[in-house]
């Protein structure tokens, strides 16, 4: 289990308004819209959530520096749990044509506007229960999903990732390092249940029997 850094390339360039977000709307209401993970989630106005989730490449280079890392070669498998629209499944099809790809996520509307190219590829479906055999994926990767669940179901997919990866792994989870980054976080999400430190998630990995990679998302 190590720490290995992909995302912070793309979230860093970000731009957020985290006192707009918490003083100009009423935030619980958007949290209770934004929890149904339907349209206004993704491609409603952006106190809701994305604002528009659309495809751009952005996930080329990661998928890229993935295919490196993991030493992924063709015809190996590869999830994506937490799939959404399957942008970074296609970009790192689109560089590997001859890998198997799946794709897993408990959003009706984001598979259903997924990318035609890799549509049948993904399914709807928890973390909590995959519906795919033990050791089947050469790499699982969940990229900021697995903090929308509670602890009781955080265990549940921790374990089932590992059950059916044939040990690699690589999770993203959003994270704080101090009170500024804990109340940026605070103001921001919409969707989390999980609010653990650095140290916290690496804690909980452990006791979970997780023993993939892990890398985490600052709101500085």
């Amino acid at each position: 289990m190590a720490f290995v850094d992909f995302i912070s390339q793309l979230h860093t360039k970000t731009k957020r308004n985290y006192i707009e977000r918490m003083a100009k709307y009423d935030k619980a209401h958007c949290a209770q819209i934004a929890k149904k993970l339907d349209k206004e989630y993704w491609d409603g106005e952006r106190k809701y959530g994305y604002g528009g989730y659309y495809y751009d490449g952005r996930w080329k280079k990661v998928a890229g520096q993935m295919k490196k890392h993991y030493n992924l070669s063709s015809g190996q498998k590869v999830l994506d749990i937490g799939c959404g629209k399957g942008f970074f499944l296609y970009d790192l099809k689109s560089i590997m044509p001859d890998i198997e790809i799946r794709g897993i996520d408990v959003s009706e509307y984001a598979l259903t506007h997924a990318k035609e190219e890799v549509k049948d590829f993904l399914d709807l479906g928890s973390a909590c229960n995959l519906p795919y055999p033990d050791n089947y994926f050469d790499l699982v990767v969940s990229v900021n999903t697995l903090h929308y669940l509670y602890l009781n179901d955080l265990k549940k997919a921790l374990e089932e990732i590992s059950r059916v990866s044939k040990g690699g792994g690589y999770i993203v989870v959003e994270s704080y390092r101090n009170e500024k980054e804990k109340a940026n976080l605070l103001c921001w999400q919409l969707t989390c249940e999980c609010f653990f430190t650095p140290g916290e998630w690496e804690w909980i990995f452990s006791e979970f029997g997780y023993k993939g990679d892990y890398s985490f998302v600052f709101f500085e």
